[in-house]
């Protein structure tokens, strides 16, 4: 009989959104007729920008005549998205990127589990606590990992509270890692970090010879001008850091698929004799050999993101998202709910009322209001108590779930 990865079977619980589904699925089973408003899985709802469509449609086209045809592309990309995202998502803010550095993919979840390929199981890994579930359990998946204690913590990988005390953004660990997983802004708690505080992580990452896995997927919400958008706004950080990005909430691509990472060519890591060598090189290797490429009529859609109607439309839809978490956060401030995040990101983290559980307020929120959020426990123990709500729904839905809550808790 085959033997199976028994690294999954440390995982406690089913992933987190799973869970989440299963008890919508029996709620609403039981309850046909109740109008239930989903707040909790980040997924768009407003539908892709006009020019982007257009550019999806004469993307498709081109596949229906023989002259215009695409099969195979680059594993890496189409050049003319590359340079696309070069000149208009990097340069403007003073980073310079060479064509080889970035890594078109369908994903930035998938590539922030995928980069565990090129790095030794032997690495310690550093993240925070709460966290986006994906860091921690594709760790414990690919066998970095010992079992998970009592609080949820797996041995092995350095654990770093983000409190409400410092405001929800990890202190630098007073031991040595290897690799480190920030994300900004931050989901779940939707917290920002400003150049000084990133210039201590890349200072720390140099001084040790650490990798930061920065995962920007959300950086498209950030309106405050101080507030950077990529880690390579930050000096030295081209020599230790690699960066996530993605279309999903950027544009909408959600169930379309289309991200990128970039990985600069003077960022090294050493063999196990001592050897320096260059992570761009090995990661080309595995998407070479592990990845077929985003599609053609993808990367064109993409590509009309950062067209000048594009760019203008899909801010239009960021502005409308974030006028959603005002609401949430406003709305349930008012009626004495502690709320953090929800400017410059798209999720609200909130105390939860009255002492409840995270999972318990879920429940109640279910049950009672008919609103699904996510609990914060689901994003590590440090998230009990907490919660967190999705400003990716439409305006009367948002509206009517804060209404809903507002009523239920008054």
């Amino acid at each position: 009989m085959a033997r199976i990865n028994d690294n999954y079977l440390k995982l406690k619980a089913g992933y987190l959104f799973p869970e989440i589904g299963r008890r919508i699925k029996n709620f609403t089973e039981a309850n046909p007729e109740a109008k239930v408003i989903r707040l909790g899985i980040g997924d768009v709802t407003r539908p892709l920008a006009p020019a982007v469509i257009e550019a999806f449609h004469r993307g498709i086209d081109d596949l229906t005549k023989v002259e215009s045809f695409m099969g195979y592309g680059p594993e890496q990309g189409y050049d003319w998205l590359i340079d696309t995202i070069i000149e208009h998502s990097f340069a403007p803010r003073g980073v310079q990127l060479k064509r080889s550095e970035v890594f078109v993919s369908d994903g930035s979840k998938c590539d922030c589990g995928n980069i565990l390929d090129i790095f030794d199981l032997g690495n310690k890994v550093a993240i925070g606590d709460p966290v986006y579930p994906v860091y921690n359990d594709t760790n414990v998946m690919v066998g970095r990992t010992g079992e998970a204690d009592d609080k949820g913590h797996y041995e092995g990988i350095v654990y770093i509270p983000c409190t409400e005390e410092n405001n929800f953004t990890p202190p630098i660990p007073q031991e040595k890692v290897d690799l480190i997983y920030l994300c900004f802004p931050n989901n779940p708690t939707g917290a920002v970090a400003g150049k000084e505080q990133l210039q201590q992580w890349v200072d720390y990452a140099l001084a040790h010879e650490a990798v930061i896995l920065f995962d920007a997927a959300y950086e498209a919400f950030i309106t405050d001008p101080a507030i950077p958008h990529s880690i390579y706004e930050i000096p030295g950080a081209e020599k230790c850091a690699i960066e996530f990005r993605s279309f999903s909430k950027t544009a909408g691509f959600t169930g379309v698929r289309c991200a990128f990472t970039v990985v600069p060519e003077g960022l090294t890591g050493k063999t196990a004799d001592g050897k320096e060598v260059a992570l761009n090189g090995l990661w080309n290797r595995r998407q070479a050999t592990k990845f077929n490429g985003v599609s053609y009529p993808v990367q064109r859609a993409a590509q009309a993101v950062y067209s000048p109607e594009g760019w203008r439309q899909n801010q239009e839809i960021i502005a409308y998202y974030l006028e959603n978490a005002r609401l949430i956060r406003e709305g349930l401030q008012a009626a004495g709910v502690t709320c953090f995040g929800g400017t410059n990101a798209p999720y609200i983290w909130l105390k939860t009322p009255n002492g409840l559980s995270s999972w318990d307020f879920f429940d109640r929120l279910l049950n009672e209001c008919h609103v699904v959020g996510t609990p914060g426990s689901g994003f590590g123990p440090a998230g009990e108590g907490y919660f967190r709500l999705s400003a990716f729904g439409q305006r009367e839905n948002v509206e009517e779930a804060v209404a809903r809550i507002r009523k239920n808790l008054a």
